[in-house]
């Protein structure tokens, strides 16, 4: 009972992103069924989850494509409430970290506006070259629980397969930028993300709004030392950039490699070999820091910050971070659920097999406005799958003693130093929520809009109303 009232606590701030007091009891229905469902079938699973009426599903496809939830406004709310509520946020040079990374989910529906085909680079031979999906991008931000960091989700939007405008030029870079922009974490921040990201289109967003970049560069990256002063000066535009300097070059003077005990989270008594140097970088024409890194075991990797003041074994263990955000994508799609949506536009074009971008602006505005609002219907169902992961992984760090007292199953494992993970925080919530509804003093108006809507012949309702 303790860990709802503990889950209502996340949940019932976010009521300023709704119009209207029904809209926001659906939403929390929709949250409680991603934490227990059973399967992961779409829409059909939340109603088997908490037992409902079949009229339900037509309720809750409604509540998705409803204008009533307001996705910027519920962002910004979800934000806010993370850095507020939770304890024990990960800091570096007072500034918060914030780990980004982009996502390709496989659609198959002909019907889908955004679905388009897709490369794949991975070096699971079980994923296939090509597919036919949607491209999102996503930030989390790091959190602690015990001895764990782990990457907590806080947006995700999808960013490529649709264009209304010919004259859109921004790329996906651009609106990685907006993303972040959009989240406003309070205050200052490192951005955290792969080499894809190591760009003047993130990197000046990201000064002008006081954050830094910390991301690894291509191998065949150059810098450029700072041009010396001439003797004399000379009419016109003094120079700027120096001797250029092919950053794999930073490798070769071994005396100038420094010895650093790794701080890359999971390792211990592993030292590296470091060089930090501040050189020119051309596609935003400042000094940025580079730190060459030897690995004993991995090999050579160059990192990079926009940060001049930032010390090197920072930057290796933020970076160190980055594959936690990859943790949380397989754990959004495995356990969650939370880009497994299959709403279809009935009126659409259907789309072929080698699709690319569908360009609107030729097509009538009620055509592109049904567009728009069934994407919409796709963010809505994002960000609340993201919001219940959130949810279960602030309750994983805040209250794992709690957690594990009403996993009520066994594991042949249990680290009391790791904080447990959605799966263990979904089996907890799941055995526990008869005790929610039956009680219901946390959120009563809550248990008793699910109670009235319970399908007394389902199993699922029979135990849950018991």
């Amino acid at each position: 009972m303790r860990l709802w009232q503990e889950w209502w606590k996340w949940v019932a701030p976010l009521r300023g992103a709704c119009a209207r007091n029904r809209t926001f009891l659906w939403m929390c229905v929709a949250l409680a069924g991603f934490c227990v469902r059973p399967d992961l079938w779409g829409v059909t699973s939340l109603v088997r989850a908490l037992g409902l009426e079949a009229a339900c599903y037509d309720r809750l496809l409604d509540f998705f494509h409803s204008p009533a939830l307001d996705v910027g406004a519920l962002m910004r709310l979800w934000v806010t409430l993370v850095v507020n509520l939770h304890p024990a946020l990960v800091m570096c040079n007072g500034r918060r970290v914030l780990v980004g990374d982009g996502i390709k989910v496989a659609k198959a529906g002909r019907k889908m506006p955004g679905v388009k085909r897709m490369h794949q680079e991975s070096e699971s031979n079980t994923k296939p070259e090509y597919i036919l999906g949607h491209s999102c991008q996503a930030v989390a931000i790091l959190a602690r629980g015990l001895s764990s960091v782990v990457a907590l989700p806080l947006a995700a939007q999808i960013h490529e397969g649709v264009v209304f405008s010919n004259r859109d030029r921004r790329t996906l870079l651009d609106k990685m930028a907006a993303l972040v922009a959009s989240l406003a974490p309070g205050g200052p921040c490192y951005f955290v993300a792969d080499a894809y990201y190591a760009s003047c289109k993130i990197v000046l967003p990201l000064l002008r709004m006081g954050h830094h970049l910390v991301t690894r560069v291509r191998n065949n990256a150059v810098a450029y030392l700072p041009a010396p002063r001439p003797e004399r000066p000379r009419r016109g535009r003094p120079r700027l950039y120096g001797e250029k300097v092919p950053l794999k070059t930073l490798f070769d003077d071994p005396a100038a490699m420094l010895p650093l005990e790794s701080p890359v989270y999971g390792e211990s008594g592993v030292t590296l070999a470091v060089r930090a140097v501040d050189l020119l970088w051309r596609p935003v024409g400042i000094l940025v820091r580079f730190v060459a890194v030897i690995h004993p075991t991995r090999g050579r990797l160059v990192l990079m910050t926009t940060d001049l003041a930032m010390d090197p074994r920072d930057v290796i263990l933020l970076y160190g971070y980055r594959f936690k955000i990859e943790v949380s994508f397989k754990s959004a799609v495995h356990t969650v659920g939370a880009f497994l949506y299959h709403f279809w536009m009935a009126k659409m074009t259907p789309i072929s097999r080698k699709a690319k971008k569908q360009h609107l602006h030729r097509k009538p505005a009620w055509y592109r406005d049904a567009v728009r609002r069934k994407l919409d219907a796709y963010h809505r169902f994002i960000q609340i799958g993201l919001i219940a992961q959130g949810v279960m992984v602030a309750l994983a760090t805040t209250v794992p003693a709690l957690v594990w007292g009403s996993y009520g199953s066994w594991l042949r494992t249990i680290r009391p130093g790791i904080a447990p993970s959605e799966a263990v925080v979904a089996s907890a919530l799941k055995n526990t929520l008869h005790h929610f509804l039956s009680d219901g003093s946390p959120a009563p108006i809550l248990a008793k809009f699910i109670q009235e809507r319970l399908d007394m012949k389902q199993t699922q309702a029979k135990r849950l109303a018991a």
